[in-house]
């Protein structure tokens, strides 16, 4: 299993995540296209970070709302989602090549994320707008009791994907994560090392309410905004393999 980070998320003067430290210790980093954070010098100094220490690179697009940080769902049409997305990957992909890079993956960011698992019609329209972008890139989603059916329905597309599972996210019964708005949605350490011993000995988590989900992950997602993800990060590294 590798382990995944959501990076770049920073912003003009606005610092967000501890990148630097997160780094060292992660295979794949989701970097932010500008829609709900990063700017170009952000984002571009993030790839060089990736390079140094060789790290995969992906485009982290989101609805467009900088001011909401990606977190609010947003009423696009199918042809503005395939827009916006394209958009994003290109930005990210061309600023890559200049430095030498090759970006993999797409995985999108917040509401987006969110909206793209609970929604065949926008989870449609990411797969068509990473499948119609000119190079072959991979779509990472959420391990759920629907793996199956997801990359089946990516396949059609001529998309693979890349499935996660969630480090520091307290999940809810239906296997989706449990929303940011309950208490208790993001785990302390303790409880975060927990999930991950369980994830990787067993193949399952705990849920909110004490209910056991088996996942098949390819990928472990830790929040580089979450300080006790990432004073944890090397132990994380370690559990994972």
């Amino acid at each position: 299993m590798k382990l995944n980070c959501d990076l770049g998320e920073s912003y003009g003067n606005w610092t967000i995540g501890l990148d630097a430290q997160v780094m060292p210790f992660i295979d794949q980093a989701n970097i932010a296209c500008g829609f709900h954070a990063g700017d170009p010098l952000v984002i571009q100094n993030t790839l060089k970070l990736a390079k140094k220490h060789g790290v995969s690179i992906g485009a982290h697009p989101s609805y467009p709302d900088l001011v909401g940080f990606g977190r609010r769902s947003m009423n696009c049409s199918t042809q503005e989602m395939i827009a916006f997305v394209i958009y994003q990957i290109a930005a990210v992909d061309g600023m890559a090549t200049s430095l030498g890079l090759e970006l993999q993956y797409v995985k999108p960011h917040g509401a987006l994320y969110n909206d793209m698992m609970a929604n065949d019609d926008i989870r449609k329209a990411i797969l068509t707008a990473v499948s119609s972008y000119p190079k072959p890139l991979k779509v990472m989603l959420q391990a759920t009791m629907e793996l199956k059916a997801h990359k089946a329905q990516a396949k059609n597309y001529g998309v693979e994907v890349l499935a996660e599972a969630f480090a520091d996210r307290c999940y809810a019964d239906d296997g989706k994560l449990l929303s940011r708005t309950l208490a208790g949605s993001v785990h302390n350490k303790t409880k975060m090392l927990a999930q991950v011993k369980q994830l990787v000995e067993q193949g399952t988590v705990t849920t909110v309410s004490g209910n056991v989900l088996a996942l098949n992950a390819d990928s472990l997602c830790v929040h580089g905004d979450n300080i006790e993800s990432v004073q944890a990060i090397g132990v994380l590294k370690e559990l994972i393999g």
